[in-house]
């Protein structure tokens, strides 16, 4: 979890350094240790209401392909200087409509030690084919408890980010 100010200063350079026509909203902006989230939302398709599904789809699937590819070389360069200026690595994606793509994540290795009734429970998710390793069961795990308390999950990183709020308005323990 980042603190406010490490957040605030991410949104302030990237409301500057994005050009404004690329998004029709401010990007959600994301990050962690090691990655910064950038989720643009794109217009929504200008169709008549009565357009089939099947077209609407395709249409949002070309805003998308096209938004790419127009501005990969600007996106490269942007990640570049921030991948400079911040130490981390920059994961790009729109939404447009009610689809979210993303064109680039980070996959991030992270060790942990888990007991034998742990590893019993990746191994039965490898035997039964729901993941190809312990890894992939681990990461399946850890989105499905993900998909199932957001609301928890949300409540939890506001109460960090208030005690990160009172614990940098306490006394200076350096003077």
């Amino acid at each position: 979890m980042e603190s406010d100010e490490a957040v605030a200063q991410l949104r302030g350079w990237f409301a500057g350094r994005l050009p404004a026509e690329w998004f029709s909203a401010p990007p959600s902006i994301t990050l962690d240790r090691e990655e910064v989230t950038i989720v643009g939302k794109l217009p929504d398709p200008q169709l008549p209401d009565d357009a089939p599904e099947a077209e609407r789809a395709a249409h949002v699937e070309g805003l998308i392909r096209r938004f790419r590819e127009e501005t990969r070389e600007r996106r490269i360069e942007i990640a570049r200087e921030v991948e400079h200026r911040f130490r981390r690595k920059v994961s790009w994606g729109v939404s447009c409509a009610e689809e979210t793509v993303m064109f680039t994540t980070l996959s991030v290795p992270v060790m942990t030690r888990l007991r034998q009734q742990e590893r019993q429970v990746l191994d039965t998710l490898v035997a039964a084919g729901v993941a190809r390793s312990r890894s992939d069961a681990l990461a399946w795990c850890v989105r499905l408890v993900g998909r199932h308390t957001d609301t928890w999950l949300a409540e939890l990183r506001d109460a960090l980010q208030h005690v990160d709020r009172v614990r940098a308005a306490g006394p200076d323990l350096d003077s």
